[in-house]
């Protein structure tokens, strides 16, 4: 049997840098007061040698863990059939890499799993917590912040009774929906729908409120609630077809629901867009792209919201290394905008 060679130590580390051991920790461990040819010295020679810190021993000093959790407030089920959750990973993950950070998933299949959510946080195991798609009555904001967990949410919570603060990103949905309403208001059309997203979640709730802005009293028989999947923007389009026949344009909540409201106009025999308008909202490219016609839509940069939700949590965490916060000491909260993306369905 080959021995396995003995991992490096921080004293050869120091050994081969010509400095002391203490100086090697702080430069492994982020700590200043070393002058910048030392730390060359020392990184040189922690690459020479293959040196990997202890990870424990580390965190014993540094009171980090490296570590971040992602908490998303679905079941395993529509986390990996929707690919709006992967793109929003792969920003986070892509920032948190950058900066040396693990990424822990922990996802929600029921109620009972945000007690152990919980627990989880409180028991040290991660330096914060990324938190996204929650539903308004959702218990996990109350329950992270009696574990006192550094968070950064991806939306707007719910609440607004002031009871607490949040840090959190999101896009401007409200208007983006304002602005596919527009177009489709500009493109002549009369009765306009609107498919909705889950309305127990803000971006739902906002979505629907944008389209309202622009077509102030419509008819009721003119929105139809659905849940931001390919399935519900089936039954909800049957549904609306079934009541509204003579329905010139829809504006559904997401992509998904917008590939799904396209199937049953192609089933129906409805021409998209002679007959039927469609417009829908995120710009998922594996979506938008592929639908027969493509897609307008309404784009927002889900990956980039995903790295800024990490790149606030890191500054909040340790602002010396990632940059200054806001004036008040905490990482301020942050709307992007939306663009409509012109394809061939609007």
């Amino acid at each position: 049997m080959t021995e396995t060679a003995p991992r490096p130590t921080l004293e050869a580390v120091a050994a081969r840098a010509g400095v002391s051991r203490a100086t090697v920790s702080r430069v492994v461990n982020g700590g200043d007061g070393v002058r910048e040819p030392l730390v060359q010295r020392v990184r040189r020679a922690v690459e020479e040698l293959g040196y990997v810190p202890n990870q424990a021993a580390r965190s014993l000093v540094t009171k980090r863990h490296d570590a971040v959790a992602v908490v998303i407030a679905e079941p395993e089920t529509r986390v990996f059939a929707d690919p709006f959750f992967g793109l929003q990973l792969r920003g986070i993950s892509k920032e948190l890499t950058t900066h040396d950070n693990q990424l822990v998933l922990l996802l929600t299949e029921g109620r009972d799993d945000h007690a152990r959510v919980a627990r989880y946080l409180a028991g040290g195991h991660v330096d914060g917590a990324l938190v996204f798609s929650l539903h308004l009555d959702d218990p996990l904001p109350g329950l992270i912040q009696d574990a006192g967990v550094p968070t950064v949410f991806g939306g707007r919570p719910g609440w607004n009774d002031g009871s607490r603060s949040a840090v959190y990103v999101d896009c401007d949905n409200r208007d983006g929906a304002r602005t596919a309403v527009r177009h489709l208001a500009g493109l002549g059309r009369r009765r306009i729908a609107h498919i909705t997203g889950a309305l127990d979640q803000t971006s739902g709730v906002d979505r629907l409120d944008g389209y309202r802005d622009v077509m102030g009293d419509a008819d009721a028989g003119l929105v139809v609630e659905s849940d931001f999947t390919a399935a519900g923007g089936e039954r909800a389009m049957r549904d609306l077809l079934d009541r509204r026949p003579d329905v010139d344009a829809v504006f559904a909540a997401n992509d998904l629901a917008a590939s799904g409201a396209l199937r049953v106009l192609r089933e129906r025999g409805r021409r998209v867009p002679e007959d039927v308008a469609v417009i829908g909202f995120d710009d998922m490219l594996p979506v938008a792209e592929h639908t027969d016609p493509p897609l307008t839509t309404v784009r927002q940069d889900i990956e980039g919201m995903g790295r800024l939700m990490a790149r606030l949590l890191l500054r909040g965490l340790n602002p010396r290394e990632h940059g200054k916060p806001a004036a008040d000491g905490e990482p301020s909260c942050v709307v992007l905008p939306t663009t409509l993306v012109r394809r061939a369905s609007a």
